[in-house]
């Protein structure tokens, strides 16, 4: 349906911007960095080649940063590595690139690149570095980190290396050609740099062995800010990683020094970009493309965009021959250019759909509004609707200053896919996602769920305005704010537990909660679990009458009588249909609202943990899941403030448990620590988890000497299956009320932990257990106890954070062991 109407204008683009999308649109250079994970980009030298030298640029992190530690909330793994994907989103709108991604997952600290490789699928890897560039056609390739080992993260230096290899390999048919067909051709880079560290890094030594130097500096016309305060804002988005308050004082103002290495392809003497031809006459038949493009920003009028709208319908007919070759670079000009040509006219399109989220089977309705605010004629010839399948050809004229609206609605199908991060949809490996999807290899986030296609014609010419159908959100903290819909599952399955605990062979409830995402749910919800365990019943009838209506089931499952882990998974069935999905919202300020339905699984742990005492005082750090690990394992807990650290508050607590980066992220707790060494020395028994060395609140960790080294690589085991030597296996820690073997240390993940002690008292700290990756000393700071007084106090860098939500056995007995100290 097609009508006119008034309704709220969206914004034009401001002349500043048509202009500088102008220039982008004349400029032909393109650069990738490479680098490993979410914060490893220099993101002023992103901001001078984007915003300064107009060129296409984009970054590549080969990781999304799941396997790192989150300082803004409980999310872990793949729920933080998708809101680092949209911290990187948002850093690339303020600095001006784009963004790319391999199928690589972060799993934690690397001391040594070869160890990477042993995660990643190297040639894994190597394909989709090799596809990106293929697709993205850079001239230069950046690496942050150099290729041969050094002391830095062995994701860094892997990162470089597959760079470089990749470079190599790009322009070579014989290299993954399964990738290669009409439109994705081989494509090779003019040469590959390493960016130094730091403006001063690079003297006359290295000038002699080809470093360059290169001082970027300037001002975005659009914003006004200068590119260091826009690099600024762009770190500062890494909110995740503690960068909310990065200033533009910690990358210097005004101008800097960027140093550079060439690591393979053509020399260069003075640029990272000398020999490149950066305009459009390195396209056949592109020159006059250059010129009249050159025109258009010389005659540009900042008080009559309109102006410019004929020299660009003359190039718009020039470059619609070379597009025809679908060169992605040709293509993507193309598009640029009909963005231009749209902000000059004045013209705004916007789609909205009246609900966030939508069902499989139901009916998508879409209302469009068209505005014009020049004077050229603009008909609107039709939308089209490529991922359903509509469209509409009917013909409206638009009249100026006259908003037009369409109205367009087509039944979602019923094996729509559900809203889920590409990457997450299968299952994948500790060090590698698994995407089927091969265009999808690269991206950033999912293609939109609803994009939508209009066809303008100027006179003889078309203008295609591709955008997506957003859900407009009022919020009354927020203001108004726009969110892409979702396709959800018809009902949510949420277990009460993420980890049960089972004792071998004895029958336990698990809790299981339906909740509905429409009325009138009808179905039956069953579990199910592996050979060798039982559940009782097998199925169970629901009747949801409202939306957002919950139910909750009990099932009784028995596990096997031996020692066992399983995955139970929750399933709903609806008229045929079968669901097993969760749903978990993140819901941070910084960055869009994220809705995710992974498959609703409990991980059941059978395991024989006997446990001292009840009650547990927990103090919060950066955020983990130990209080629901403790409460699973019979304790009563109880979270603490820092007020709360007094030797009369803390002495009904059989132990206080500190969570992990405590002392890194608690401002007053260094104020309340006499409080807390006060209840140790009168008895009470303090687990006090792993701190970074770099901005603790005070270097008083402990009642005695205790230092974290800053060293690099810092003092920590990250290979998961080191050999654990129990020095004193006689301890109570090995013995009480749970015996500790070596078998207790199988089936770990990510690492054996971090942040290790390097110095302490040994007079009183005595080390419990000493590990080490291969080729490295033994390390004994990962797990120390002292008496201090009448109580016990115990650091440990061991990464029970991470083993407890993963439902390991030997950590779960093992601390608590540690709880259960001095009882």
């Amino acid at each position: 349906m097609v009508s006119t109407a008034t309704a709220a204008e969206p914004a034009v683009p401001a002349p500043a911007m048509i202009l500088r999308d102008l220039k982008d649109f004349r400029e032909m250079g393109s650069v990738l960095y490479v680098a490993a994970h979410p914060d490893d980009e220099n993101t002023q030298l992103i901001t001078y080649f984007a915003l300064g030298r107009s060129y296409r640029t984009g970054y590549m992190s080969l990781t999304r940063g799941d396997g790192g530690q989150n300082l803004l909330g409980p999310e872990f793994g793949d729920l933080l590595g998708v809101i680092r994907t949209q911290e990187l989103l948002a850093a690339r709108g303020l600095d001006g690139g784009r963004q790319f991604f391999s199928r690589a997952r972060d799993f934690g600290y690397s001391k040594d690149y070869r160890q990477t490789l042993t995660k990643w699928d190297h040639q894994g890897v190597l394909s989709d570095i090799v596809r990106v560039i293929r697709t993205f056609r850079p001239d230069i390739i950046v690496t942050r980190f150099p290729p041969e080992p050094s002391a830095t993260h062995g994701h860094h230096t892997a990162s470089a290396a597959l760079a470089l290899e990749a470079f190599r390999l790009a322009g070579d048919p014989k290299a993954f050609p399964e990738q290669l067909d009409h439109v994705l051709t081989v494509w090779q880079p003019e040469r590959i740099l390493w960016n130094g560290y730091g403006p001063s890094w690079g003297g006359p030594a290295e000038a002699a062995h080809g470093v360059l130097h290169v001082t970027i500096d300037g001002t975005d016309p659009v914003s006004g800010a200068s590119f260091a305060v826009l690099a600024a804002k762009s770190r500062s988005m890494h909110r995740t990683q503690g960068f909310a308050n990065f200033s533009v004082a910690s990358l210097g103002t005004g101008a800097r020094v960027e140093s550079f290495t060439v690591l393979d392809g053509a020399p260069a003497d003075k640029d990272p970009m000398d020999g490149v031809d950066t305009t459009w006459g390195r396209v056949p038949g592109g020159a006059e493309i250059g010129t009249l493009a050159d025109a258009a920003i010389a005659k540009f009028d900042a008080t009559d965009p309109a102006a410019t709208v004929p020299a660009l319908l003359e190039i718009k007919s020039t470059l619609a021959p070379l597009v025809l070759s679908l060169d992605p670079v040709l293509v993507e000009k193309a598009q640029l250019l009909d963005r231009i040509l749209q902000a000059c006219l004045g013209l705004t399109v916007d789609a909205t759909v009246s609900r966030p989220e939508y069902v499989p089977g139901e009916t998508v309705k879409v209302h469009e509004t068209a505005t014009l605010r020049s004077k050229f004629p603009v008909t609107w010839t039709g939308v089209d609707f490529p991922e359903a399948g509509a469209d509409d050809t009917k013909v409206l004229a638009i009249g100026q200053g006259k908003p037009s609206t369409r109205d367009e609605s087509w039944i979602l199908p019923p094996d729509a896919p559900l809203s889920q991060p590409y990457w997450l949809r299968y299952e994948g490996t500790p060090g590698m996602f698994t995407v089927p999807e091969s265009r999808l290899i690269g991206t950033a986030e999912n293609p939109p769920p609803i994009p939508v296609w209009d066809i303008f014609r100027i006179g003889d010419q078309f203008l295609s305005v591709r955008h997506e159908a957003m859900f407009a959100v009022q919020d009354q903290a927020r203001g108004t704010s726009e969110r892409r819909p979702d396709v959800v599952a018809p009902v949510s399955l949420t277990f009460a537990n993420h980890v049960q605990l089972f004792e071998p062979g004895s029958p336990r409830n698990v809790t299981l909660t339906v909740t509905s995402a429409r009325p009138n749910n009808v179905g039956s919800v069953r579990l199910e679990v592996p050979e060798g365990w039982s559940v009782s019943p097998l199925k169970q009838p629901f009747l949801l009458p409202a939306s957002g209506d919950k139910a909750t089931f009990t099932f009784t499952v028995t596990p096997p009588p031996g020692a066992s882990a399983a995955g139970i998974t929750a399933w709903a069935d609806i008229g045929g249909a079968h669901f097993d999905t969760d749903r978990e919202t993140i819901d941070y300020r910084h960055v869009p609202l994220l809705t995710l339905q992974p498959t609703a699984r409990l991980k059941a742990v059978s395991v024989q943990i006997g446990i001292k005492g009840r009650d547990i005082g927990y103090l919060p750090g950066a955020g983990d899941s130990t209080v629901a690990s403790l409460s699973q394992m019979g304790y009563r807990v109880t979270t603490l403030t820092d007020a709360d650290l007094t030797a009369d508050n803390l002495k009904k607590y059989d132990a206080v448990v500190i969570g992990v980066r405590a002392f890194n992220t608690r401002a007053a707790l260094p104020a309340h620590l006499p409080g807390l060494f006060a209840y140790t020395e009168n008895g009470g028994t303090v687990i006090e988890q792993y701190n970074t060395p770099g901005g603790l609140q005070t270097p008083d960790l402990a009642p005695y000497m205790l230092k974290i080294s800053r060293e690099l690589p810092r003092f920590r085991v990250t290979d998961e299956k080191s050999p654990v030597t129990l020095l004193e296996p006689e301890n109570p820690v090995f013995n009480t009320p749970n015996k500790i073997t070596p078998l207790d240390f199988e089936g770990w993940v990510q690492e054996r932990g971090l942040d290790f002690a390097s110095e302490w008292d040994s007079a009183h700290f005595t080390p419990l257990i000493a590990c080490s990756d291969v080729g490295e000393p033994p390390l004994e700071g990962g797990l120390l106890v002292a008496h201090f007084g009448r109580g016990y106090f115990v650091y440990t860098g061991l990464s029970f954070f991470r083993q407890l939500p993963a439902g390991v056995p030997g950590a779960y007995r093992l601390f608590a062991n540690l709880v259960s100290l001095g009882k």
